[in-house]
Order: structure tokens, then C-alpha cells, then sequence
């Protein structure tokens, strides 16, 4: 045989080799750990900047890793665009399935269409998406309904008799949020309606976004627009926090209550220290490890039940007081 053709057979054989080397690292592996013969389960949150969905995802993971499965994490910072192109992304690599955050439970609607025509299953943790027509296998989350209930008793208790008037910071495009707010709503009415005097008030309901930034720039205009407001409500710590911060600015934080939710490390602290009243807590390492439970019984053709609701446990400062986690 020629030279040249042993030269060509030997830069074909190494072009091969290169592209399957290639190939296993652009598609097996999860997030740059090694492959798995199970696949792929790939997480999506709202933001990896709020630690809760952190907590969740270092949860899939271990609990992912220890059934046999790779995990890949990306972080769309809240915006529904970027979340679709993920889920797109998500497709194209054939991971074995999604679990979802939504960004904007509408809005999210056609990429988990497209992942449902893929045959990928989604999963939704935390937060649920209502888009019409596209199917989620299975729903991990707390009852945020009696989360807000939670809140709401906190609040009466925070203002006492005098009652006053109350900021809800809100995040319209999350299921969860809106939940937490009606549950909030129904105990605040059922207050009222059995009063003459020292009602709750609410006379504001602004975007809070989930996030420190918002949460501060809506809490400064309320502040502006009613000098008298006593308290206020947040539907995540985050914008609790940026609440606080601009009630601090504002020099009213020894007349201004605040009732959060969620009950993350930096919340607590601001419990503790006073700068927030109450927490409803959720607990995201319990959901992280059970969405992967639904995953695993999908996987293995067995029932499992559609939704799952974790309830929610008020945390105040005498909790953390007594949180060892704290001390």
C-alpha cells in the first residue's frame, strides 16, 4: 500500500477518534462530570441569585447522582426568553428529563409544549406552570396557599389592634407567589370582617420581583405615597430584605413591620435580628430530593401522585433564637 494512502487512512481513523471525543463532551456528560448510562436530568430555576433555588438544585443533584443520573444546572436570571432556549437546549442534548422553575408560568408554555412533542417529560418544582395545553408529568412544591395563610396570621399578630396599612410586594408572573398572596388575602378579609375598628388595610400591591433591587424600589415609592403604612408583605425573602432596606433608608424601620417567606439563611438572620417579623419556611431540600423520587418512578413506568405539597411552618424570632444553625 502507498504512503499516502496509510497517511490518509491514519488522519481518518484520528478524525474519528477526535470527533468521538468530541461528541462525549459536548453530549454525555451532565455539567462537566462524568456520563452515566440513565442520561441527563437538567434543572432550569427562575435564578440561581436567589439561594433557595440553589438549595434545591445542589439537592437534585445528590439525589440524582446517588440514583445513577448526570445533572446539568443553567440559570436564565429570570428571563422567560432565555428559560425557552434552555428548555430548546435541553431537547437538543435528549436529556432524560427537565425539571422546571418557570420564569413566567404562561409565557413558558410553548418550550414545554415542544419538549412534551420531544417526548422529554417535565417536571415542575416550587413553582407550577399554567400555561393551557402543555403537560407536566409531575409537581413538587410547598402549599403556598397555606404559606400565605401563615403570613396573614403573622401580620394580625404583628400589628395588633391597632391594624394599619400594608404593602404586598408580588410576583404576578410566578403560580407560587400568587398563591402565597391569596392565602395572605383570605385570612386579612376574614380579620376585617368580623371588626369595626383596627382593620389591615392593604393599599398597595407592587412588584417585587423576588428580588432585593425591586423589592427596594417598589418599597421606597410606597413609602413616598403613603408616609403612614405599617407593614409589609414579601412574597420571598429577597425583596423582604430589600423592603428592609429601604424602610432603614427611610429612618421608620421601629414602626414599619415586615412579614416575609421563605425562611433562607439571610432571612433568618434578619429575623433574628429583627429586621424581619415572621417567615413562613419552605423547605427546597425536600422538594430538590423529591422531584428526583418522581423521576426515578417515572423512569420505571411507576404511579406517582401528580402533585405534591409540602406544607409550610411559620419561623419567628424566638425560632431563631433557639436556631443552632444560628448561633
Amino acid at each position: 500500500m502507498k504512503y499516502s494512502n496509510l497517511l490518509y487512512i491514519k488522519n481518518k481513523l484520528l478524525g474519528i477518534f477526535a470527533g468521538a471525543v468530541l461528541f462525549c463532551l459536548l453530549g454525555c456528560g451532565g455539567d462537566g462530570g462524568g456520563s452515566t448510562a440513565k442520561g441527563v436530568i437538567a434543572y432550569t430555576p427562575q435564578t440561581l441569585s436567589n439561594p433557595f433555588f440553589s438549595v434545591i438544585a445542589e439537592n437534585i443533584r445528590a439525589e440524582a447522582e446517588k440514583n445513577g443520573y448526570d445533572f446539568l444546572v443553567v440559570d436564565p436570571d429570570m428571563d422567560v426568553k432565555k428559560q425557552s432556549d434552555q428548555i430548546d437546549d435541553f431537547i437538543a442534548k435528549n436529556v432524560v428529563a427537565i425539571v422546571l422553575v418557570p420564569v413566567d408560568r404562561m409565557s413558558i408554555g410553548p418550550a414545554v409544549k415542544e419538549a412534551n412533542a420531544a417526548g422529554i417529560p417535565v417536571f415542575t418544582v416550587d413553582a407550577k406552570c399554567a400555561a393551557e395545553g402543555a403537560k407536566i408529568e409531575g409537581h413538587v412544591g410547598t402549599d403556598n396557599f397555606q404559606g400565605g395563610e401563615l403570613a396573614g396570621q403573622a401580620m394580625i399578630q404583628a400589628l395588633g389592634e391597632e391594624g394599619g396599612k400594608v404593602l404586598v410586594l408580588d410576583l404576578k408572573k410566578a403560580n407560587s407567589c400568587v398563591l402565597r398572596v391569596d392565602g395572605f388575602k383570605k385570612v386579612i378579609n376574614a380579620y376585617n370582617e368580623v371588626r369595626t375598628s383596627g382593620k389591615i388595610e392593604i393599599v398597595a400591591e407592587l412588584d417585587g420581583n423576588g428580588d432585593r433591587t425591586k423589592g427596594y424600589e417598589s418599597t421606597s415609592a410606597a413609602l413616598q405615597a403613603h408616609e403612614d403604612l405599617a407593614a409589609v408583605f414579601a412574597i420571598n425573602d429577597p425583596s423582604a430584605l430589600g423592603a428592609y432596606t429601604a424602610v432603614k433608608e427611610a429612618n421608620r424601620q421601629d414602626q414599619i413591620k415586615i412579614i416575609g417567606f421563605d425562611g433562607m439563611p439571610d432571612g433568618k438572620k434578619a429575623i433574628k435580628n429583627g429586621q424581619i417579623y415572621a417567615d413562613p419556611i419552605q423547605h427546597p431540600d425536600k422538594m430538590g430530593i423529591q422531584i428526583v423520587e418522581l423521576i426515578v418512578k417515572y423512569q420505571a413506568g411507576e404511579s406517582f401522585p401528580k402533585e405534591t405539597l409540602l406544607p409550610a411552618s411559620l419561623y419567628t424570632k424566638s425560632d431563631a433564637d433557639q436556631d443552632p444553625d444560628l448561633k
